[in-house]
């Protein structure tokens, strides 16, 4: 009955694996607010599903709740990948309703979006620690990306252990510079892109296949 017992164990645990790789990677985007990472996710899912994830705005912390897309088939030389995409809020140590008034939001609007901006930070969290396969970090390459959520971000990610695609966004904008990007983490790939022009996404699905295939 040992023996039986062990081939049986044995069996299952190969045909749960064989289960489990043929389920959609979850990939999620992060990176800090108006990074574009929504711009981004929608790029994705319109290049291969035709179908948008969300709402884009310029207004900061415009995603609030993780967004998913499922079952995205991306196809790059020969190699496929299918994955689900989660969309999700931009992360800050500090989100203050006043920065909300500069868009000419009432105040009782502006502290009900900081207020759920940051219930979107902690499922942001929680999402990294416990629910992806793989991030795509989206970074603003026209500003500095020596900050302290970036580097806790990142930090996070290499302590998950989990593959992570760096992507300098909005090269499209003047003041962009990717390679401030590059040296600031140095032992990560950095791909730029504009997710708004489409501009290299080429490179970025190519890359997507191999890290998350």
């Amino acid at each position: 009955m040992g023996l039986l017992t062990n081939l049986r164990d044995s069996i299952s645990r190969v045909t749960d694996g064989l289960f489990a790789a043929d389920e959609p990677k979850r990939i999620g985007i992060y990176g800090p607010p108006n990074a574009g990472k929504t711009t981004l996710a929608n790029r994705i899912a319109r290049d291969w599903t035709g179908d948008a994830v969300g709402p884009e705005s310029h207004i900061p912390h415009e995603t609030r709740r993780a967004r998913r897309k499922e079952g995205v088939e991306i196809e790059r030389n020969g190699r496929t990948v299918t994955i689900d995409i989660v969309d999700t809020p931009g992360v800050t140590t500090k989100v203050d309703y006043k920065e909300f008034l500069d868009h000419d939001m009432e105040k009782d609007d502006a502290v009900r979006r900081s207020r759920e901006a940051t219930e979107g930070v902690a499922e942001a969290m929680h999402w990294l620690r416990e629910d992806v396969d793989g991030v795509i970090y989206v970074l603003d390459s026209t500003t500095d990306p020596f900050t302290q959520v970036n580097t806790m971000l990142i930090g996070i990610i290499e302590s998950q252990d989990l593959p992570a695609l760096i992507l300098a966004n909005k090269t499209d904008l003047p003041g962009s510079d990717v390679q401030q990007i590059a040296n600031a983490f140095p032992q990560h790939e950095t791909i730029p892109l504009s997710a708004l022009e489409g501009d290299n996404m080429d490179e970025v699905y190519t890359k997507i296949a191999e890290y998350f295939g």
